[in-house]
């Protein structure tokens, strides 16, 4: 998972690391998405926020290429990828944790770790597993050779985040990390993917409801009925848009 030092705020913020625009999505001919624009700062967490149904999940499943938008642009370090598979979007440098985890449950962890390795656009054959990794997800060392289908939700939620590291991610794309998480574990998950932010310069984009960890991130965007209604900066997140997009 080595990376280059986090560059200052101002130098990482110059080049959008994901620029999506007029992005229009169809399932069938029921009109998901709806002209989304949304951008993603070099070394920023981003956050999109929104009650269930409208459309999140489905705006990161089409920026990994799970799904093809009817018209629009998403452009990832400055290359569009329209066009290309999940595994080549992942090979360029996006990692996905998709909401359910998706651990494979009768591989160990270290398997499941290794699996990681399929990102990287210069494979290694070293099955060692980077010190990083443990830094940030200490109990993950411990259960190795543990299966990954015997560790509670909150143990698979690392390891999933932990996997798609593995790849030297440049965005991290989080669906829902914190989904039925015990809160003890939600706040070590927050710690380690701020602490990502800032020490490697990977920028992330999450969606999440869990109001402590939106605030963790530098900028908000708020879906409704497909497409984006408000967005800013999270120090300036108000109770009147808490209230209409995250409150249940």
């Amino acid at each position: 998972m080595t990376q280059t030092q986090a560059a200052p705020l101002e130098a990482r913020s110059t080049q959008p690391m994901l620029q999506v625009s007029g992005l229009n999505v169809f399932y069938g001919e029921s009109h998901i998405l709806r002209n989304v624009d949304l951008t993603v700062p070099q070394g920023q967490m981003v956050c999109l926020i929104g009650r269930n149904g409208v459309g999140k999940t489905t705006l990161l499943k089409t920026i990994m290429g799970l799904l093809n938008p009817r018209s629009g642009s998403i452009v990832f370090a400055g290359q569009s990828v329209l066009g290309r598979s999940p595994d080549r979007r992942a090979r360029m440098g996006i990692g996905y944790v998709p909401q359910g985890r998706e651990v494979i449950p009768r591989l160990t962890v270290k398997e499941n770790l290794l699996l990681g390795l399929e990102a990287r656009t210069q494979r290694t054959r070293s099955q060692d597993i980077p010190e990083e990794i443990f830094d940030l997800f200490p109990v993950l060392k411990s259960m190795l050779w543990r299966m990954g289908g015997d560790l509670s939700g909150g143990q698979q939620q690392q390891l999933a985040i932990a996997r798609a590291l593995m790849g030297q991610p440049q965005l991290l794309v989080l669906d829902e990390p914190t989904e039925g998480i015990q809160p003890s574990i939600i706040l070590d998950i927050e710690a380690a993917v701020r602490r990502i932010v800032a020490t490697t310069g990977i920028s992330v984009l999450l969606v999440e409801q869990h109001l402590h960890f939106v605030r963790q991130a530098d900028r908000y965007y708020a879906m409704q009925k497909g497409g984006i209604v408000a967005s800013g900066s999270t120090s300036e997140l108000s109770n009147e848009v808490i209230q209409r997009f995250l409150a249940v």
